[in-house]
């Protein structure tokens, strides 16, 4: 990233601002604007998350908000409630309470001398989720929106469930925000009273794995922040962006169909990361981009941002298998419109190991797989964040477990651009089971990579918010949709199909092997074809990645990433280790030592699918001269056939002596999962 230091404004910091809420609790903001403001009032720009603007997110944060201030905007960081140096407790992820707050957030924002009433709302993740919520609401001040990484659907399209099946996701990130909201705020921000907010928290947030998997089909609890609920309920323009690697590109491209506002999308070969940052490569001058869309919107500059196409992704070339690539070689693509006049679906009937378009009549014929735990060992995250070796392996290390059906060595390169869509006729002996469908690129040399997938639990097969067994041995049709890509297939190259009644840990398997029969010559698989056009190479070129100087950051002790799979074939047990250890570092400028590591299990025993079990252990530490404190988190999740079993602990030290502590033993009921 190349880091700008000449700026048309001077920049005002300032590094903390108490705002009072209506009940009177107060949030805490940071705020960069040019130093000309009061007199000459700017717009304005709102990130709103927990994640801890004083330390977990500052060196990110450095790299954007004064960017923009240099451009003319007074950017506010604020903490949600209960997080970071604002007070009250976080109870869980988008309440009523949350978007209130926000709503609250930019009446204050506007009625500051500084700012001239036009504001926007931006933010990776939880802050791209909470813009699109407030937008559904409507506060007159917010006139336009960026959202990346973020979704329409909190239940069929989040880190919790995908296609009625539950992630282990689910677990990983309700871990990861168990760890936050057990960490203090800065004294040297809210003073003496810290200790008295810390245990504030430590006793009320509670356990919020036990709150979502009490919620396993469709139900009020995740259509309350789904705007897909009521696309016409957002009016104000809407930047949509995410990346391949990323497990939130599908709402991109929903979000450009299903709303009437004016909108754009943008999808990259990245992570879980802002686009200046994004990996695996190219990063892109993200900054530069959303100043166009801010001025546009915010100053009603004409930039030509809504001259051009509506969605801009990048076209991926093929590439051989490996969990982290630096840069995805391949080339921007662009589209007038979504949905695309220009995609065509093209068909394959599912023959007996083969993807057949040659249009002949294929013999229907059962074929059958129950496949062992094993198939996902290779799978990688459901979202990458590119904190270590994170994507799917060579998929000859799964394709042993599942039905596989190969096409024809293409005879020219192949493009794709959308959501691949099978329709299997099938039946299963069981009455809870799932499906998982692999697209992947087989080279000449034979290695795979993984292109795409989709999961769909078979009880949720006609609807998610009731979900009805299946009648084993009885016949029937149902549809899964892949994930969204963008893709070459070159010439040689083969398309694969990979089937599969399990895959964990990705997903938590059926309470018992299932064994599925899918029917060749009327099970047909349709994959999204593009054509390439002249017109791509018209597009509009992305500047580079550039930011504003980072804070200054010194490491203690180096970070660590790995994946490990672990194969005890004495005990027939194989283990998935992660660890996410982001070392030690020093926060220069306000003298902080942070602590942050991970430690994520899966494991399972043979052919028993009630062996699985999911293992996290968090380490967060603080440090300031003879101040220090430290949390341990860990959460342990099992099942049997009827119901989860989720044990998980919080123990809270202040130097060496620990303050607080707290144990959870809850059995929860399996809800047709």
């Amino acid at each position: 990233m190349k880091i700008a230091t000449t700026f048309p404004h001077q920049i005002r910091e300032i590094e903390h601002l108490w705002i009072t809420m209506s009940d009177g609790v107060r949030l805490s903001a940071k705020i960069w604007l040019p130093d000309t403001a009061e007199a000459i009032p700017v717009p304005g720009i709102l990130e709103y998350i927990p994640y801890r603007k004083r330390d977990s997110a500052a060196y990110r944060d450095s790299t954007i908000h004064p960017y923009f201030a240099g451009y003319g905007y007074a950017c506010v960081r604020v903490d949600l409630r209960g997080s970071g140096d604002s007070e009250g407790v976080l109870k869980d992820e988008y309440l009523a309470q949350e978007l209130q707050d926000g709503i609250e957030v930019l009446q204050w924002i506007a009625a500051q001398p500084w700012c001239n009433g036009s504001i926007g709302m931006m933010g990776i993740s939880w802050g791209g989720f909470n813009a699109l919520q407030i937008a559904a609401l409507r506060p007159p001040q917010l006139k336009a929106i960026i959202t990346i990484c973020s979704t329409d659907d909190r239940y069929a399209d989040d880190i919790h469930h995908m296609g009625g099946c539950l992630l282990s996701d689910n677990l990983s990130w309700a871990s990861t925000m168990f760890a936050y909201n057990s960490c203090p705020p800065d004294p040297l921000i809210v003073g003496e009273k810290w200790k008295a907010l810390w245990l504030e928290r430590l006793k009320g947030s509670g356990l919020w794995l036990d709150t979502w998997l009490r919620h396993q089909r469709r139900d009020a609890y995740w259509k309350h922040g789904s705007i897909c609920e009521d696309f016409s309920a957002i009016t104000c323009p809407v930047f949509a962006i995410s990346g391949w690697a990323d497990g939130y590109s599908n709402a991109v491209l929903r979000l450009l169909a299903n709303l009437k506002t004016p909108r754009k999308g943008l999808i990259g070969p990245w992570s879980h990361r802002y686009p200046h940052l994004g990996i695996p490569g190219p990063a892109i001058g993200f900054l530069q981009e959303a100043l166009r869309w801010w001025d546009k919107w915010l100053k009603g500059i004409d930039t030509g941002i809504m001259d051009e196409p509506m969605l801009r992704v990048w076209m991926q070339d093929s590439v051989p298998p490996t969990t982290y690539y630096a840069e995805r070689p391949g080339r921007w693509v662009c589209e007038a419109s979504w949905p695309s006049s220009t995609i065509d679906y093209h068909a394959y009937t599912l023959a007996k190991g083969e993807l057949d378009d040659s249009g002949a009549k294929i013999p229907v014929t059962a074929l059958t797989i129950q496949s062992p735990l094993s198939v996902g060992l290779f799978a990688g995250k459901w979202c990458s964040y590119a904190a270590g070796p994170d994507l799917a392996h060579d998929q000859r290390e799964e394709d042993g477990g599942a039905l596989v059906f190969d096409s024809a060595p293409l005879n020219k390169s192949m493009e794709i651009l959308g959501s691949p869509v099978i329709e299997l006729d099938l039946h299963a002996n069981k009455p809870i089971a799932m499906v998982a469908v692999r697209l992947s690129d087989v080279a000449q040399d034979d290695k795979a990579t993984r292109i795409t997938y989709g999961l769909l639990n078979l009880t949720h097969r006609n609807s998610s918010e009731n979900p009805e067994p299946v009648q084993p041995g009885e016949r029937f049709r149902v549809q899964v949709q892949l994930n969204d890509i963008a893709q070459v297939f070159p010439q040689g190259h083969r398309l694969r199909l990979s089937i599969s009644t399990s895959y964990w840990p990705l997903a938590w398997p059926p309470p018992e092997p299932v064994r599925l029969s899918i029917y060749s010559g009327t099970s047909i698989f349709k994959i999204p074809a593009r054509h390439p056009r002249e017109s791509d190479y018209q597009c509009h070129e992305f500047g580079e990645a550039e930011g504003s100087k980072p804070l200054k950051k010194s490491l203690i002790e180096p970070e660590h990433h790995n994946w490990h799979v672990i194969r005890d074939l004495a005990k027939d047990e194989s283990t998935l280790k992660v660890v996410n250890d982001r070392g030690i570092y020093r926060l220069e400028t306000i003298n902080l030592e942070v602590q942050s590591k991970t430690i994520e299990r899966y494991t399972y025993r043979a052919d028993d699918f009630l062996s699985v079990k999911g293992e996290t252990h968090c380490t967060r530490g603080f440090k300031r001269n003879d101040w220090f404190v430290k949390t341990i988190t860990r959460t342990t999740l099992t099942s049997n056939a009827t119901h989860f079993h989720l044990l998980a602990d919080l123990d809270a030290y202040e130097g060496q002596k620990r303050v607080y502590c707290v144990s959870w033993d809850r059995k929860i009921p399996r809800d047709y999962v």
